[in-house]
């Protein structure tokens, strides 16, 4: 930002996830840590209250005009969590982006192939897109190709803990309730936010090599098998994460009517 550069990677965490780097480096316990001894200066979040010699952040600071989202949120994590992966979509999404398309989404970076050969890599593959974001930025011509014809209504039946976008949105479940997620769960979720965008990318029709990434062809087979099994060992670096944040979550909102939080939901083993 201070030279005045995009990057074609890295832009997309702070631009498409409306979360000011300022934000991200405020430390927060989470609600119901008692931080003995602190005062008003020791934290940067107004949401905490003074009480007994320290700070407090009490569950009931939630804003009422949010629990709806809370409820919705929560029955969310829950479905994907409990839902198989799937590990079938190849990354095709950027490539469904630039699909008999002369516009791109980043004009400034070049295509690994001639626009003949990256249509000609989506007509090959079935597209197996899962997660509406992705799929609303399909060109016209992408669209009714893929296998669902996907809407933000349907996002809790259709989104799956293998799909890279689904674990990159993990941040953005986390700092939405800041302060009430802890900070270590934000930054372990921004982790995992970054490094599946550069999966995303490197598996990406657009010649990334000279910002330091390699691609993964999976124009190929041997780069589609190298592709799933990125997204194998990210799926599970995720699903910690997804399940801390699950937990989050659900002690937030039985908080809010006194009820005890509902047990996890069984896992996948």
């Amino acid at each position: 930002m201070s030279r005045g550069q995009k990057h074609p990677v890295y832009d997309f965490l702070f631009e498409y996830y409306s979360f000011r780097p300022a934000h991200l480096l405020r430390w927060t316990p989470g609600f119901g840590a008692f931080l003995e001894g602190a005062t008003r200066g020791d934290v940067a979040w107004d949401e905490f209250v003074e009480r007994d010699g320290g700070l407090l952040l009490p569950a009931e600071a939630f804003p009422a005009h949010r629990l709806s989202y809370l409820q919705w949120a929560t029955e969310y994590l829950n479905a994907v969590m409990t839902r198989e992966p799937s590990f079938a979509c190849f990354g095709l999404h950027e490539w469904a982006m630039v699909y008999r398309d002369p516009n791109v989404r980043h004009p400034y970076v070049p295509l690994r192939l001639s626009r003949a050969e990256t249509d000609a890599a989506v007509d090959a593959q079935p597209l197996r897109c899962s997660h509406y974001d992705a799929f609303r930025f399909f060109t016209k011509e992408a669209a009714p190709l893929n296998r669902w014809e996907l809407s933000r209504a349907t996002t809790t039946e259709h989104d799956q803990p293998g799909c890279l976008h689904a674990n990159m949105d993990l941040y953005k479940f986390a700092y939405k309730i800041i302060p009430f997620c802890p900070s270590d769960v934000v930054a372990d979720a921004f982790d995992v936010a970054r490094a599946a965008r550069e999966l995303d990318m490197r598996a990406s029709p657009y010649d990334l090599r000279a910002y330091g990434f390699e691609p993964v062809p999976i124009e190929t087979r041997a780069g589609r098998e190298n592709y799933v099994e990125a997204q194998r060992a990210l799926s599970l670096r995720a699903q910690p994460v997804r399940e801390r944040l699950r937990d989050v979550y659900a002690r937030l909102l039985a908080a809010q009517s006194n009820l005890p939080p509902s047990p996890l939901p069984e896992g996948r083993g």
